[in-house]
């Protein structure tokens, strides 16, 4: 009796040892757990960071993009739509508060057209469209307006053939430059016009201080007109091309 209960004991403290126990983590599984969430949240906050930082750069290039289309190149195309009526320049033009500059006509030694005359001069073509564009200001009126020209063969001829005389600026030299709009105010009169034959790179001068330093380089024959304001600074009303007249001087 006493041996069979005794061996009876044993099975069972043998099935109870026998048991799987769970599993307890170990130090190290217990350290990876500590270090997994930190490493997580920094590795989303580095993504974040770089999407963030993304969308900023992009967003920033849009606006430099939109600036830059915005901003005006050149000054206002006065042959395109209404804008003769809408700028407001026929009632400058009449109140002789105008400084217009005109480009000369084609000349000679830069065209392979048949000369007028001296190699330094206009192309007959180019008399031919100074005259044309002479009749687009005539319908303007000229009783208000004083024509100078600068002392090259191809400007005093524009100016002879646009407008049937030559009258050569007082200081050609001082008509160009940083300080273009100052001289060109010194040879204006009070309620009458200046326009003047000038050339492409004087041109660029003047539009350059009026807040267009990138215009495009004005094409022959084309007039830059300029308004006189109360305070006697300047403002550029717009362009109108040589070939653009016609459909300008459609909106009368």
């Amino acid at each position: 009796m006493t041996g069979s209960c005794s061996t009876k004991g044993t099975v069972k403290q043998l099935r109870l040892t026998n048991k799987k126990l769970p599993d307890v983590p170990t130090v190290n599984s217990v350290v990876n757990l500590t270090l997994t969430k930190p490493r997580s949240y920094q590795t989303r906050a580095k993504r974040l960071k770089k999407i963030w930082q993304g969308i900023a750069a992009i967003t920033l290039l849009g606006v430099l993009l939109a600036g830059f289309l915005a901003w005006p190149v050149s000054p206002p195309n006065l042959g395109a739509g209404n804008r003769l009526l809408t700028s407001g320049l026929l009632t400058s033009w009449r109140e002789g508060n105008l400084v217009v500059l005109v480009r000369h006509e084609e000349r000679c030694d830069r065209s392979s057209n048949t000369c007028f005359g001296p190699a330094d001069g206009l192309t007959i073509k180019g008399t031919q469209q100074a005259a044309e564009t002479g009749k687009s200001f005539k319908i303007l009126g000229m009783e208000r307006a004083d024509v100078f020209s600068t002392p090259t063969t191809r400007t005093a001829q524009t100016s002879l053939f646009m407008f049937g005389k030559t009258e050569l600026s007082p200081d050609p030299l001082a008509i160009c430059g940083d300080a273009m709009g100052e001289e060109l105010l010194s040879h204006k009169q009070p309620g009458r016009n200046l326009v003047l034959i000038t050339h492409s790179g004087c041109i660029s001068d003047i539009e350059r201080a009026l807040g267009y330093p990138h215009a495009k380089s004005t094409e022959y024959g084309s007039a830059l007109f300029i308004k006189v304001l109360g305070n006697g600074e300047l403002k550029a009303v717009g362009i109108i091309n040589s070939g653009d007249w016609a459909a300008a001087l459609k909106q009368l």
